[in-house]
């Protein structure tokens, strides 16, 4: 393997490594109704642990409210289950066809609770991205060990992964900078 080959396998798992805390941050409820929040919710269908927006239609047709819409009149007790276990700590309500779900306007108390997850997600992100970093390191080390490259070249290369490495790790702040904003607003 080659420096370049390296960097750039390592900057494309960095990339990953962000967009997964991105979708985690949008299934987090910040007060506001979003389709997201039902990503992690799933349900048993025929056998198939299946998510909810791949069962039903999921529409937001006010701030504060989600519409879940099954295409199959049965799953509506399933779905308003899997809800109800979920972390959301929404009640659905049901009038047969369709079934709403109404956010309520988060407490202060737990705006600071979300914050809190926001910021242990980020560290989360930013460790991911550290381990990436060392993982290049040790592999940028053995191309010098086998002789592959020179010890100016084995510098250099260190160099731009710390750059990516930094880069990345902005680019984790300012996503839990707009989240944490998300919350906090009233």
């Amino acid at each position: 393997m080659e420096v370049k080959e390296i960097s750039a396998s390592h900057e494309e798992r960095m990339k990953k490594a962000l967009e997964v805390l991105r979708k985690e941050y949008a299934s987090l409820r910040a007060g506001r109704a979003t389709p997201a929040l039902l990503d992690k919710v799933t349900i048993d269908y025929y056998g198939t642990p299946t998510p909810v927006n791949q069962v039903a239609n999921v529409s937001v047709p006010e701030p504060r409210l989600i519409v879940i819409q099954p295409w199959d009149k049965s799953m509506l007790s399933p779905i308003e289950k899997a809800i109800q276990k979920s972390e959301l700590g929404l009640s659905p309500n049901s009038d047969g066809s369709v079934i709403r779900l109404n956010i309520p306007q988060l407490t202060q108390e737990r705006r600071i609770e979300l914050v809190k997850v926001v910021h242990k997600k980020a560290e989360e992100g930013r460790v991911a991205i550290r381990n990436l970093r060392r993982d290049a390191n040790e592999d940028i080390k053995k191309l010098e060990k086998d002789k592959k490259i020179s010890e100016d070249e084995v510098k250099k290369a260190q160099d731009d992964i710390q750059k990516l490495t930094d880069k990345y790790i902005r680019e984790v702040e300012q996503v839990m900078d707009i989240k944490e904003k998300e919350i906090m607003e009233v």
